[in-house]
C-alpha cells in the first residue's frame, strides 16, 4: 500500500483551526496531553497482556520517553504501549466520534480565548500539539500486529498515512516545532513541565537528552500516597490527566476503604459541566484499577448513572486481575463498592451544601438536573438525594431546599406547591401563581424535564404531598394570608353564574369546565388541569416527543374580581349579549392558551374575533 491523503472530519478541521490560532497562555499543556495519552496506551497494553502475554513481546517495562532534537527542531514523545493500526490512526486522529460532538461544535463562537475554555471541556488531547507544531508525525505499530504506519499532518485540513515497516510497538509523536517555540527543546524546561503537570503519572517519564536518559517524574501512582503528602496542585494535575479536562476540580475525594472490602478511590467533581453530560448512554467516566493495574474505563458501573459527572479512579485490592468487563456487571464486590462510593459522594456533597452554600449553588446549577435522576431511579439513596435537592422559588432569591420550604409554609398550608415549565422567566409570570403570591405561599419553580417524573414517583416529602399549582383542586382559601391581605376579598359580581353558563355553552367540548378561580388576582382567566389529569407541562413535553397523541381537556378559570369579567357579567341579559359573550369566551380561552405557551388551534378564527373586537372598540368615523 502506498501513501494516501485523506481529509479531516469537518469538526476536527474547525477544532484544529481554533487550537492552532489560539492565544492560550499555557501552551505547555500540549506536553501534558501527549504524555497522558501515552500513559493510557501503556495502561491498556498492560491490561491486554494479562490474558495475552505475547502482546508485550518481552518488553513490559512500560515508559514514556521525551527526546528533544535541537538540530531537527523536533520533540518526540514515545511510548511502548498498545499502539495503533491504520484504521485506528484514521479513526482516532482524523475524526471525533464521541456523542455530543455536533452540539459541542455549535457552541464555539470563533473567539479563541472563549473557545479554548470550551475546548478544554471537550478535551483536545492529541490535537493540542498543533498549538506549538507546524507539522506532527505519528509512527505506530499496534501490539500483536506486524505492520507499522506513519501518519503526518500540518493540521490544515488533510493528513497522509503510509506503511512504515520499521515502526516499533507503541507510538512516537514527533512534534516539528514552529518558529518561536524552541523552549520545548530545552531539558530544564521539559523537566519543569513534567514536574508541574505529569509527576503523578505512574510509570517512568524519561528524558533522553544528548544520549543520556533520566527519569524526571516520581513515577508512583498518586492515589497510593497518603493525603498529607499530596498537594492541591498535584491533585489538580491528576484530575486534568484522568478527566482529560482543562477546568479545576470543585471537590476532591481521596479515601481508602479497609476491612471486608479494600479499595482506594480518588474522585473529582468538575467545576464546569462536561460537554457529554447528557449523553443518552449515560456512561460513567471512572477508571477501574486492580492493584495499580488499569482494567477499564468503560461499563464499570462503579457509581450510578446520576453520578456520571464524577472523574477519577477506583483501585481495588480484591478483584481478580483478569476480570472481564462482562464479569464486572454481575460481580457482588463491584455492587458493594458502588453502594459505598455512592454513600460517600452524597455525604461529601451534603457537607459542602451545609458549609459552603454559595459554592454548592454553582454545583447544583451544573449538575442538579443529573443528580435528580437518582430521585426517580435510586430508592436506596432517595432520602440523601432529597436533602441535596435545591430549587428556585417565587418567594426568595437563590436556591431553596425542601426543608427550607417546609419551614416557611403558611398556616393552613398542607402541601408543597410546584409549577413546571421550560424557563424560569416564563413560569414566574404564570397567572396560576397570582393567588399563591397573594397568600404568601411559596411555589417551587421546576424547569428540568426529570422533575415531571420523580415527583409522581415519590409523591411526598416528610408527609407533605407535592401539588402542582396548575392543577384544579387547589384550595387556597384555607391558607391564612399575610395580615395586610386578610380583608382583600370583594364580593363576586352579580350574574357571574349566568356568564359561566353562557361560556360553557359557547365553548362546549373545547374545555372540561368553566368555573370561578380563587388563584387569580391580576389576570382575567387561566387554564388548569383537572385534579386527576396529567400536568399541563408534562403533557406538552410528551406531545413534543411524540409520546402522546391526544390532549386532555382543560378547565377555564375566571377571575371574578377582574374588571373585564365584571363588565362581561354585567352585560348578561342585554339584547344581543349572548352572541357577543360567546365570542369573548373563545377569545379568553385562546388568550389563556397563549399565556400557557400553547398553540391556538384556529389562528384565523382568533384573528377574526380580535379584529372584530378592536373594530367595535374604536369610535365611528365621521
Amino acid at each position: 500500500m502506498t501513501q494516501e491523503t485523506r481529509s479531516f472530519q469537518a469538526e476536527v478541521s474547525r477544532l484544529l483551526d481554533i487550537v492552532a490560532h489560539s492565544l492560550y497562555s499555557e501552551k505547555e499543556i500540549f506536553l501534558r496531553e501527549l504524555i497522558s495519552n501515552a500513559s493510557d496506551a501503556c495502561d491498556r497494553l498492560r491490561y491486554a497482556a494479562l490474558t495475552e502475554p505475547a502482546l508485550a513481546e518481552g518488553d513490559s517495562d512500560y515508559r514514556v520517553v521525551l527526546t528533544p532534537d535541537k538540530g531537527a527542531r523536533t520533540l518526540t514523545v514515545a511510548d511502548n504501549g498498545i499502539g495503533m493500526n491504520r484504521d485506528e490512526l484514521i479513526e482516532n486522529l482524523g475524526t471525533i466520534a464521541r456523542s455530543g460532538t455536533a452540539a459541542f461544535m455549535n457552541q464555539l463562537s470563533g473567539d479563541a480565548r472563549k473557545d479554548m475554555g470550551l475546548i478544554g471541556q471537550f478535551g483536545v488531547g492529541f490535537y493540542s500539539a498543533f498549538m506549538v507544531a507546524e507539522r506532527v508525525e505519528v509512527l505506530s505499530r499496534k501490539a500483536g500486529e506486524n505492520e507499522g504506519w506513519r501518519w503526518v499532518s500540518d493540521g490544515k485540513g488533510e493528513f497522509t498515512i503510509e506503511p512504515l515497516p520499521e515502526a516499533r510497538r507503541g507510538a512516537e509523536i514527533i512534534v516539528h516545532l514552529r518558529e518561536g517555540e524552541e523552549e520545548y527543546l530545552e531539558p530544564p524546561r521539559l523537566r519543569t513541565i513534567v514536574k508541574t503537570y505529569s509527576d503523578h503519572i505512574a510509570l517512568p517519564i524519561v528524558l533522553n537528552a544528548s544520549g543520556k536518559e533520566e527519569t524526571i517524574n516520581t513515577a508512583s501512582a498518586l492515589w497510593t500516597r497518603p493525603r498529607s503528602e499530596v498537594t492541591p496542585e498535584q491533585y489538580k494535575e491528576f484530575y486534568h490527566h484522568v478527566g482529560h479536562s482543562f477546568d479545576d476540580p470543585w471537590l476532591t475525594l481521596h479515601n481508602k476503604a479497609e476491612g471486608v472490602l479494600e479499595y482506594t478511590n480518588l474522585l473529582f467533581v468538575p467545576s464546569t459541566k462536561p460537554f457529554d453530560l447528557f449523553d443518552p448512554e449515560r456512561k460513567s467516566r471512572l477508571k477501574l484499577y486492580v492493584r495499580r493495574v488499569f482494567i477499564t474505563d468503560e461499563g464499570t458501573d462503579l457509581v450510578p448513572p446520576y453520578l456520571r459527572f464524577l472523574r477519577g479512579i477506583v483501585d481495588s485490592e480484591d478483584l481478580p486481575l483478569n476480570i472481564s468487563r462482562e464479569m464486572l456487571q454481575s460481580n457482588p464486590m463491584v455492587a458493594r463498592m458502588r453502594q459505598q462510593l455512592t454513600r460517600r459522594v452524597l455525604s461529601e456533597l451534603a457537607k459542602k451544601a451545609a458549609e459552603a452554600p454559595d459554592e454548592y449553588a454553582n454545583f447544583w446549577d451544573n449538575f442538579g438536573a443529573v443528580l435528580k435522576e437518582g430521585l426517580y431511579e435510586d430508592r436506596d439513596h432517595r432520602d440523601e438525594l432529597l436533602a441535596l435537592a435545591r430549587y428556585r422559588s417565587t418567594a426568595r432569591d437563590g436556591l431553596v431546599s425542601f426543608d427550607d420550604y417546609l419551614a416557611a409554609m403558611r398556616p393552613g398550608q398542607d402541601a408543597i406547591y410546584t409549577i413546571h415549565g421550560d424557563s424560569l422567566d416564563v413560569i414566574k409570570k404564570s397567572p396560576q401563581l397570582e393567588g399563591f403570591r397573594a397568600r404568601g405561599v411559596e411555589v417551587l419553580l421546576m424547569t428540568d424535564p426529570i422533575d415531571e417524573f420523580w415527583i409522581p414517583a415519590i409523591g411526598t416529602y416528610k408527609e407533605k404531598p407535592f401539588k402542582s399549582a396548575t392543577r384544579g383542586g387547589v384550595d387556597l382559601d384555607k391558607i391564612t394570608p399575610p395580615e395586610e391581605r386578610k380583608d382583600e376579598k370583594p364580593e363576586a359580581p352579580a350574574k357571574l353564574a349566568s356568564l359561566i353558563a353562557i361560556f360553557k355553552l359557547a365553548l362546549g367540548d373545547a374545555v372540561k369546565d368553566v368555573r370561578i378561580s380563587d388563584r387569580l388576582t391580576d389576570s382575567a382567566v387561566c387554564l388548569v388541569a383537572d385534579e386527576g389529569d396529567m400536568d399541563m407541562h408534562l403533557e406538552r413535553l410528551l406531545k413534543q416527543h411524540r409520546q402522546l397523541d391526544t390532549a386532555s381537556k382543560r378547565i377555564l378559570e375566571l377571575n371574578p374580581r377582574h374588571k373585564l369579567i365584571e363588565r362581561l357579567a354585567a352585560t348578561v341579559g342585554e339584547t344581543g349579549a349572548s352572541d357577543q359573550l360567546s365570542e369573548f369566551a373563545w377569545l379568553l380561552l385562546d388568550q389563556a392558551r397563549i399565556v400557557e405557551g400553547e398553540q391556538v388551534p384556529d389562528p384565523a378564527a382568533f384573528a377574526r374575533r380580535l379584529a372584530h373586537l378592536l373594530e367595535r372598540g374604536l369610535p365611528q368615523a365621521a
